[in-house]
C-alpha cells in the first residue's frame, strides 16, 4: 500500500514537472533551429539527404537578393548624384577649389614663372581667381553629370556587393547576421521555452481534469 502511494506521489510529481520539460524541450526546438540556419557549414551526408545550414546553402542567392536590393533601393548613382549636388557639398568643393587657386597663384606660378608672375600683381591674381571660380560653379553640374555618368559604365553596385557578400567565409556570414540578429534569436528561443511552458501546463489541467 505504502509502495503503491510513493508511486501515485511520484507519477503525480512528474504530472506537474510537465510544464517544465515542455519548456526545455520548446528552447532547445528552437535552439536547435536557429543553429540550423548556420551549421553545418558544409553539406552532411546522412544517406537519404544532405545537411547543411540554411545561410552556408543559399550564401550565394542571398549575395545576389542583397546587391540588387542595395543597387536598386540603397545605393543608387541618383542618390550619389544628388548627395554630391546638395549646397553644402558644392560649397565645400568650391572652397578646396579655391583654396588650391590661391595656393597655385601665390606659390606655385610665380616659383614656375617668376618673370612673368612680376606682372600678375595681387588684384589682377584675385581677379583671375574669380573667372576660374565663376566658370567652375558654371560647368560643375555638366562635370559631376559626365562623372556619374563614367561610374554607371564602371562601377556596378550590384554586382559588387554580390561577390562581396558570397565570397565571405560562412563564419563571417554568421557573425554578421548574428550581429545584427541576435536579440531577435535569443527571442525565438524564449518564445520556444514560453509556449513549450503554458503547453505543458494545460496538459496538466487535462490531465487534473480527467483524473
Amino acid at each position: 500500500m505504502a509502495s503503491q502511494i510513493s508511486t501515485m506521489a511520484i507519477a503525480d510529481i512528474l504530472i506537474y514537472l510537465t510544464p517544465l520539460m515542455t519548456g526545455i524541450i520548446g528552447w532547445f526546438t528552437n535552439w536547435v533551429a536557429v543553429k540550423l540556419l548556420f551549421k553545418p557549414e558544409k553539406p552532411v551526408d546522412l544517406g537519404i539527404t544532405k545537411l547543411q545550414g540554411i545561410f552556408p546553402k543559399r550564401q550565394n542567392k542571398l549575395a545576389e537578393k542583397i546587391g540588387k536590393m542595395v543597387a536598386l533601393e540603397l545605393l543608387t548613382t541618383h542618390d550619389i548624384k544628388n548627395k554630391i549636388m546638395e549646397e553644402g557639398n558644392l560649397e565645400a568643393m568650391k572652397l578646396f577649389i579655391e583654396e588650391k587657386i590661391d595656393e597655385y597663384l601665390e606659390t606655385t606660378f610665380p616659383q614656375k614663372y617668376p618673370i612673368t608672375s612680376v606682372f600678375f600683381g595681387k588684384n589682377r591674381r584675385n581677379q583671375i581667381k574669380i573667372d576660374i571660380l565663376s566658370e567652375v560653379e558654371r560647368i560643375a553640374p555638366e562635370v559631376i553629370e559626365r562623372i556619374i555618368e563614367e561610374i554607371e559604365k564602371k562601377f556596378d553596385v550590384e554586382e559588387i556587393i554580390t561577390d562581396r557578400v558570397a565570397q565571405l567565409s560562412p563564419a563571417k556570414l554568421e557573425e554578421l547576421i548574428q550581429g545584427i540578429l541576435k536579440k531577435e534569436f535569443r527571442f525565438i528561443e524564449l518564445t520556444g521555452a514560453i509556449l513549450g511552458f503554458f503547453v505543458g501546463v494545460v496538459q496538466v489541467i487535462f490531465i487534473q481534469f480527467f483524473k
